[in-house]
């Protein structure tokens, strides 16, 4: 039995390690993808997990399919594409320290993803079923993944999403934001940011979170804060949790992918529906997430910075 099957890109992260004198980055590969991301920390914490997705049948999607199989992800949902490139991010920081993203991607492999292409027997073995929206950016992957979440759906699976906003791969801001709205529609569980919170409503954290819950059917909604922690709700329960304090960031790429893992994994364990979840389960899920996440960005790269089960609750007191 499969608990988490997930669909979406597969790439590689190029994170910044310094500049020349004329302000060219030096960077470093780290393998990456929101819903790789996702599932690595599923995996980390004895989670059965599984990848849909498409990269190129060279060194790097080759790269790729063995750390998936070295971290305990299920591949055989990978196809190995002839005439696309595996995708590439570059991760870079502007003048304020921000990060900025570039992609190679135009197109990708992430994008070529057909529905045909699709392992359907793994969303049949899956408990829960998982998508992000950078596989709605384009076609043929944006109908493939439509396709998924209505097949997921028909087979009463939990669908989880992830809302991912990255302006850069979007034609424009209006068809990000129409193919984020229709993506929380389809979800039972969202975590979502709150910078995607104000992109899509210019509401409160909390009057987002109520807003995701009461328009969209969703039943539990986790708003990620950053350095300031989650706020979560489902309906009969909300809070706040803070972010993991006294660590030494050295990149938060991936972080919320991993709180996202971290937290499915935990509500799983629980064996309860999502909306069922009382306060003291719903802060300890929440808790154990930001922990992770936050010992993620001590380390480089998304799916080799999940940190060990122990190290997590030793964290957490």
């Amino acid at each position: 039995m499969i608990d988490v099957v997930a669909l979406g890109e597969l790439l590689i992260d190029f994170t910044m390690q310094s500049t020349d004198d004329a302000g060219y980055p030096t960077m470093a590969a780290h393998p990456g993808g929101a819903p790789a991301n996702f599932l690595a920390a599923l995996a980390k914490y004895g989670s059965h997990a599984a990848l849909i997705g498409k990269v190129g049948a060279d060194t790097f999607g080759r790269l790729l399919r063995g750390t998936l199989e070295d971290a305990g992800i299920e591949t055989r949902g990978l196809v190995m594409a002839d005439d696309v490139f595996t995708t590439l991010a570059f991760v870079t920081l502007d003048e304020t320290g921000d990060r900025e993203f570039s992609f190679a991607r135009k197109p990708g492999a992430d994008t070529c993803i057909r529905f045909e292409e699709l392992d359907l027997s793994l969303i049949d073995e899956a408990k829960v079923f998982h998508f992000g929206t950078l596989s709605l950016t384009d076609e043929p992957a944006r109908s493939a993944t439509q396709q998924a979440v209505a097949y997921a759906k028909a087979k009463g699976k939990l669908i989880t999403c992830d809302p991912n906003l990255r302006k850069p791969l979007w034609k424009d801001e209006a068809a990000a934001k129409e193919q984020m709205l229709w993506s929380l529609a389809q979800a039972d569980v969202v975590k979502i940011s709150d910078e995607e919170v104000d992109f899509l409503f210019g509401l409160s954290v909390q009057e987002g979170a109520k807003h995701i819950l009461s328009t969209y059917g969703v039943k539990l909604v986790f708003v990620t804060c950053g350095a300031e922690g989650c706020w979560y709700d489902n309906g009969s329960a909300c809070g706040m949790v803070p972010s993991l304090t006294g660590i030494q960031v050295a990149d938060t790429t991936g972080a919320g992918d991993i709180f996202g893992g971290s937290a499915v994994h935990m509500l799983l364990k629980t064996g309860k529906a999502p909306e069922q979840l009382t306060d003291e389960e719903l802060r300890g899920v929440v808790s154990f997430a930001c922990t992770a996440a936050g010992l993620s960005t001590t380390k480089a790269g998304g799916i080799s910075s999940v940190p060990a089960y122990d190290d997590v609750i030793g964290r957490m007191g």
